[in-house]
């Protein structure tokens, strides 16, 4: 119960105008008091925030479908990767136990989407690509542990920030917003495990954050899974003016989204 109700509640009984006009008097004063709080509140937010804020109109079926459909693509790539991964013997054997674990993560991943896009939503699913993942014999991920770690990396990076990028699209889904931010997280974990195994191997320059858009030590073909990342300007407002932090630092404070355009042109790169 609110206040004013609350006070309506205990207004006098009596026919005393002296305390009618007292009581009254103190209700409009905590009236205008709400309607000041409220004002006080929406001026300590920076106009750039509130202009920012994203007009997503209610999703449809169809819609829906397509999101997760272009998230299956994406689970399918990695789900692939480490299946191949496995089976061709590259992996140190230390580390296996953690790589056949991710690969069970992602192809859950795969037969949840399929389900849902089968059984809830009543589309098709999209069929699993044809993958190349030498990049047309630029990369030899199944013969060196190294590269076949980078591109890890690379991959669940690239995860991480597409589902951040269609959080927007598919909100009006309680169901499958949650999903999506339930997989979302764990990609991040699996990107968080594969720079701690990068390290262990003496990288020496891998980090658990993104500083600006570099790319470290990863191959020069991975840079489009990093645009964007120098951003310092987050609803509306510089963070390096607001806060005097260093550009650096604030890049890596927050992680940006990708658009569907970026991620397929990405995943085009490991297409047959």
């Amino acid at each position: 119960m609110n206040l004013l109700k609350l006070l309506d509640k205990m207004c006098p009984d009596t026919n005393s105008p002296e305390e009618k006009e007292v009581f009254f008097s103190r209700r409009e004063a905590f009236r205008q008091f709400g309607d000041m709080s409220k004002k006080v509140a929406m001026a300590a937010v920076p106009l750039g925030i509130l202009s920012a804020l994203p007009k997503v109109a209610k999703a449809d079926t169809a819609s829906l479908i397509g999101v997760l459909n272009y998230a299956l693509t994406l689970e399918h790539l990695e789900y692939r990767y480490y299946q191949m991964g496995i089976e061709s013997g590259v992996i140190d054997g230390a580390d296996m136990a953690i790589f056949t674990k991710i690969r069970d993560h992602e192809l859950a991943h795969v037969n949840f989407l399929q389900e849902v896009i089968s059984n809830v939503l009543m589309g098709t699913p999209v069929a699993e690509p044809e993958f190349d993942f030498t990049a047309g014999g630029n990369f030899m991920p199944f013969s060196d542990y190294p590269t076949f770690l980078a591109l890890s990396q690379a991959f669940e990076d690239t995860g991480v920030r597409a589902y951040k990028g269609q959080a927007g699209n598919v909100m009006e889904n309680d169901v499958v917003l949650t999903a999506a931010l339930s997989i979302h997280s764990v990609e991040a974990r699996h990107a968080s495990m594969v720079r701690r195994l990068r390290t262990k191997k003496g990288q020496d320059d891998v980090k658990g954050w993104i500083t600006n858009d570099s790319i470290g030590s990863l191959p020069a073909a991975t840079q489009p899974i990093y645009a964007g990342e120098d951003n310092v300007s987050h609803g509306g407002v510089n963070v390096v003016n607001l806060t005097g932090i260093d550009a650096a630092a604030v890049a890596e404070g927050w992680d940006e989204p990708l658009n569907k355009d970026q991620v397929l042109g990405i995943a085009s790169l490991f297409l047959a």
